[in-house]
């Protein structure tokens, strides 16, 4: 039986700011006592829902536009990001970047979500668009990566061909917004206290350390595993 704590992470695959805040949160997870009773819980955040895939508009042009700046100001931009992320061994190539719409990747992600495998396929699907350049709306692109992460090919197709997880989808979403989410990354420990953004390592730490305290107060730790010596028992003596 588990009895765990949960965190929970909205984000969304073509967000900077996600996966270096994924990193983050792992590090101060990997030091934590407790992190065996800590469950790790992907939500779907839709950062864009009426973008689609122009070939010929790159990373830069994309936020110069939507931020209202020159294409110089988006270059310096990105490039801090590349090193933001280089920084926590993160490898980021803008100029291989396509930008495009992320809803189908999220509805594999919520597939994932059945299969206990959502860690392995965000973890994919962030490398794929920031390191590799991969189109993260090709069906066929998503179908292999998914793949790579552990899921069915045949699951992924057929998701893919129905509109299966859309609603899913835009659930998680309003979800974060009702708990007063504007962007992601968004992390929540326990439904109790929030954490926005790609913060530092000690930041989460200490997030997780207090949602921790709170709720093994009420939750104490079950007993996972017993290894069998000499005891004395209620009814016999020793």
């Amino acid at each position: 039986m588990e009895n765990k704590m949960k965190v929970e992470i909205w984000s969304d695959v073509m967000c900077p700011f996600c996966y270096i805040g994924k990193r983050k949160f792992e590090s101060a997870l990997d030091a934590f006592p407790q992190k065996n009773s800590i469950q790790v819980l992907w939500h779907s955040f839709e950062l864009n829902p009426n973008l689609g895939y122009n070939p010929g508009r790159d990373a830069y042009a994309y936020v110069a536009e939507i931020k209202g700046q020159t294409r110089e100001w988006s270059v310096k931009i990105h490039d801090s990001l590349t090193q933001s992320a280089k920084s926590i061994g993160l490898e980021y190539n803008f100029d291989k970047a396509k930008i495009t719409n992320s809803f189908d990747a999220h509805r594999v992600i919520q597939l994932a979500k059945k299969n206990n495998l959502t860690d392995e396929v965000e973890e994919r699907f962030f490398k794929a668009y920031f390191t590799d350049g991969e189109l993260m709306s090709d069906h066929e692109t998503l179908i292999r990566l998914a793949a790579e992460a552990g899921l069915s090919k045949e699951e992924v197709t057929k998701v893919l061909e129905t509109g299966q997880y859309a609603e899913e989808v835009r659930k998680d979403a309003a979800e974060a917004r009702s708990m007063g989410a504007n962007g992601v990354p968004f992390f929540v420990m326990d439904r109790k206290y929030a954490v926005s953004g790609a913060q530092d390592s000690s930041v989460f730490a200490q997030t997780l350390q207090k949602a921790f305290d709170e709720w093994n107060i009420n939750n104490p730790a079950v007993i996972a595993e017993v290894l069998n010596g000499q005891t004395c028992t209620p009814d016999e003596l020793c």
